[in-house]
């Protein structure tokens, strides 16, 4: 079992011919992920990968020949905008956006559409998702997990494959791993990816991977608290960082007193949730 992603996603590939889009497509393709499609405006009609996918003008036509039901974003950001409206309007439930540098306002009129529209969004500026021997849709090396019951939640892509990796290293595997970006504005968050996990039926732990900046990990715990049944560990990023100095992410700064990595971890702990130090510390507290 798995949430978002598994071995039935049928994905369409935006901007698949550019070097980012053609790269990660063959890993996905190498990974096992059904890739049914991709689109670039003007090469409709082209194939790629040595003939085996082949490529739309548009959305709407990709999905009505191939039956896509995932797509994922890796044109530049000045596109990044257009491609998630495209992809909503038609019919996409699920939108992974790997593109980084995405201007906040174009994020705001993208984030009031889908949710008009009732559409998932990950991301942007995002790993993506990987569910172990199903499908892989984004960035997340495939060889760093395996399958197994422990659900990933993260804003931080590098802290992601550490943790993975140290929890394969345990022989410990995963549901599914989902990179939900820094941004200050994105789709997808901690409280909908908890519930997820929640209710999914082979999820047996979880953990969290949060960083300073904003109060997403505050959302979080209220959630832990009244909601969560299943056993969580956690970590957050950033804990020497100085105020007002941003760390990676767009969204990893401390303002105004808010954010801090103390009153993050305060609430999750209060939340009953196991804080690491140090992201390997992570597998031997799940144990």
């Amino acid at each position: 079992m798995s949430i978002l992603v598994d071995k039935n996603t049928r994905l369409l590939v935006q901007g698949i011919t550019g070097n980012e889009g053609d790269f990660h497509t063959r890993q996905m393709v190498a990974y096992g992920t059904k890739v049914v499609a991709g689109v670039t405006p003007g090469k409709g009609g082209e194939w790629v990968l040595n003939g085996k996918i082949p490529v739309f003008d548009s959305i709407r036509l990709a999905v009505n020949a191939r039956g896509a039901n995932v797509s994922v974003i890796f044109v530049p950001a000045r596109f990044a905008a257009d491609a998630m409206f495209e992809s909503a309007d038609a019919g996409i439930p699920l939108i992974v956006c790997i593109t980084e540098g995405i201007p906040v306002q174009d994020m705001m009129r993208v984030r009031n559409y889908l949710d008009q529209k009732g559409v998932r969004l990950v991301g942007p500026n995002c790993p993506g998702l990987l569910t172990p021997g199903e499908a892989k849709v984004g960035i997340i090396p495939g060889d760093i997990a395996i399958p197994g019951n422990v659900g990933v939640v993260s804003r931080s892509g590098t802290l992601t494959y550490e943790i993975l990796y140290a929890l394969k290293q345990e022989n410990m595997g995963v549901s599914t791993c989902v990179g939900i970006g820094g941004d200050p504005v994105n789709g997808t968050n901690f409280v909908d990816c908890l519930e997820m996990f929640e209710e999914d039926p082979n999820t047996e732990q979880v953990v969290l991977i949060g960083e300073i900046g904003g109060s997403e990990e505050e959302k979080a715990a209220e959630f832990i608290a009244d909601r969560m049944t299943k056993p969580i560990a956690g970590f957050i990023a950033g804990q020497t960082a100085p105020p007002g100095k941003r760390m990676g992410h767009a969204g990893a700064i401390i303002e105004g007193g808010s954010g801090l990595a103390a009153d993050k971890i305060g609430a999750l702990e209060m939340a009953g949730v196991q804080v690491a130090q140090h992201p390997e510390e992570i597998p031997g507290m799940l144990k």
